[in-house]
């Protein structure tokens, strides 16, 4: 069976963005590389197969985009009470009483921040901690290198 990738529909729309910013740098270095082979005599030249090296790794880049937009499944929070791919969170930090929200979303997403709310992916301490959970629930966390205890004021 082919990978799922689960996305939110606001990172479904990034992931569009940046393959078509990468389509773009494609053709640039498609040109700066036919630019090269044109004017050179000597096909080992470092500017050369620097642009064949950045080439290739724009090529990778866009085939590894391609493949997540083809394998989307796009994900909204569920509404169910308890803490699922695509839910926003509302934690209260239960040492330093500060209160902060996140957005449970799948790696391919993870570390995005817009506005002031990040991203946490359901594979990092605190993303596999907060999944299945209820408001109200208490749950402790270890993250870089000490253990943190929040508890979840609103899922979203």
């Amino acid at each position: 069976m082919a990978m799922r990738v689960r996305i939110t529909p606001e990172g479904f729309e990034r992931l569009k963005a940046t393959l078509e910013q990468e389509y773009a740098r494609l053709d640039e270095a498609t040109k700066i590389l036919q630019g090269l082979t044109g004017s050179s005599d000597d096909y080992d030249d470092s500017g050369l197969e620097d642009a064949k090296a950045e080439k290739a790794r724009i090529e990778r880049r866009i085939d590894d985009l391609e493949l997540q937009l083809k394998h989307a499944d796009l994900i909204e929070g569920t509404g169910a009470g308890h803490v699922d791919y695509g839910s926003v969170v509302t934690l209260l930090d239960v040492k330093t009483k500060d209160s902060f929200q996140v957005q449970v979303v799948s790696p391919v997403e993870a570390g995005i921040l817009e506005g002031d709310m990040p991203r946490v992916s359901d594979e990092s301490p605190l993303g596999k901690e907060l999944m299945g959970r209820n408001k109200g629930e208490k749950f402790k966390v270890a993250i870089h290198g000490g253990t943190s205890e929040y508890q979840i004021q609103d899922i979203g």
